[in-house]
């Protein structure tokens, strides 16, 4: 039951769209829809607590049902059982009887041989009329099953773990900053790490055709200020750090605080050019009048038209009031329009680049590839390995001897009924 459950709770994950924006939702499943998922946690399902109680019980029922059944196993393995069993061979369909001619210790000695070639350790009990020979090989494969059990219990258990204590966020370090705090990806919440993350340097190569070929960031780790780690990461090798990694994911361009920003002057036609800053204010030569620079509008619009990022400054011009004058950086000669005394554009724009890296966490993660290393050894034991025995009874008159050999195997037992008839023709030619 826990697992239809669980088939079905999966198949609703899959058909609904994981950790996407609320206004995707409400589009999708109109507004009461969205209130209704969202207390059910249908939005972010595979960490919604009733999903992992779920787990949690399947998790309980196998360690339940495997140590019902394990005393049966272990006994088996153990191999405590007293003097061979007889009866139980002697009505195997694949019995095979050979007739040996020859002396009973020479066929003892061509027996024990022939088994222990293949099984190993014989068990050896004489009878009235002869003797018998028992031996078995990878008892312990009986466990399989419980190695199989073992595996689930951990993936499962790995899986919680990583829910419960691990995270998943992103933040983006323009070069030269530091940062100790990334949004995480389900709640968008704040979350401080107990380190900072610097971004010293970022490159980027391009192909021919403008798209992007290797994207790489220099990063220092500081603990208290202090730097403890530094690495260059790429996509698919990022940074481990006290369980933390640190991968490289995107990367983009932000105007950085300097300026280059020209002065045209209308009567003489000189031009001047001043690296600045928001904030800082310029004398403009030919006593033209003085230029504070204010700051950056990234979507400044012009008469209601977007005109895109455009800088905001106050020009104190000659003879004239103080007043407000927009330079937009795709339109160098924007300001042309003002007709003023000086003509004033942007020359020169220092870009810089952003890292996006992606943070995660996942404490759960070794417990989960321990389950899968034990899954494959489990798997590989219960489906391709079995528990074979093998019975040689032998009863000796008139100088014959008849020699009956049977074998059981608890997997594929169509192979365990080839081997008794392989060994059964082994005898037959000993005994010519």
């Amino acid at each position: 039951m826990v697992l239809l459950t669980l088939a079905a709770t999966s198949i609703l994950g899959t058909l609904i769209p994981q950790n996407e924006s609320p206004a995707n939702y409400i589009q999708a499943f109109g507004e009461f829809g969205f209130k209704l998922f969202s207390v059910l946690g249908l939005f972010d399902m595979y960490h919604a607590w009733w999903f992992l109680l779920l787990l949690l019980t399947l998790t309980v029922n196998i360690i339940v049902c495997s140590i019902e059944r394990f005393p049966g196993a272990w006994k088996i393995v153990r191999g405590s059982q007293k003097g061979i069993k007889a009866g139980r061979f002697r009505k195997l369909s694949n019995r095979q009887t050979v007739v040996y001619r020859g002396s009973p210790e020479a066929l003892q000695s061509s027996v024990e041989k022939l088994i222990a070639k293949s099984f190993g350790k014989l068990q050896f009990e004489k009878t009235d009329v002869g003797f018998l020979l028992f031996a078995e090989k990878r008892r312990w494969t009986r466990l399989g099953v419980y190695v199989v059990h073992t595996s689930i219990v951990l993936l499962l258990l790995g899986s919680i773990i990583g829910s419960i204590y691990g995270f998943e966020g992103s933040v983006n370090i323009a070069e030269g900053e530091t940062v100790d705090t990334i949004r995480l990806r389900n709640s968008n919440l704040a979350y401080k790490l107990d380190f900072s993350i610097r971004c010293d340097d970022f490159d980027v190569s391009f192909y021919d055709t403008g798209a992007p070929k290797e994207f790489r960031s220099d990063l220092t780790l500081l603990d208290n200020g202090a730097p403890v780690y530094t690495k260059r990461i790429i996509v698919n090798d990022p940074i481990r750090f006290r369980g933390i990694n640190i991968f490289q994911s995107s990367y983009g361009q932000i105007p950085s605080d300097r300026v280059t920003i020209g002065f045209t002057s209308k009567e003489t036609g000189m031009n001047y050019m001043e690296n600045m800053q928001p904030g800082q204010t310029f004398q403009i030569p030919e006593n033209l009048g003085t230029f504070t620079l204010q700051g950056l509008n990234r979507q400044a619009t012009f008469k209601g038209h977007n005109i895109g990022a455009a800088y905001v400054a106050t020009l104190n011009a000659k003879d004239a009031e103080p007043r407000e004058i927009l330079l937009p950086v795709r339109f160098p000669s924007f300001d042309r329009m003002r007709k003023g005394d000086v003509f004033i554009s942007v020359v020169g724009q220092e870009e810089k680049y952003f890292t996006g890296l992606q943070v995660t966490k996942d404490p759960g993660v070794w417990v989960v590839y321990t389950g899968f290393i034990l899954m494959l050894a489990g798997c590989f034991i219960t489906f391709f390995m079995s528990h074979q025995q093998v019975m040689v009874e032998v009863e000796t008159s008139a100088g014959e001897s008849r020699v009956a050999v049977s074998g059981t195997a608890n997997k594929n037992k169509l192979g365990m009924d080839s081997r008794v008839e392989h060994l059964a023709q082994l005898l037959a030619a000993e005994s010519q």
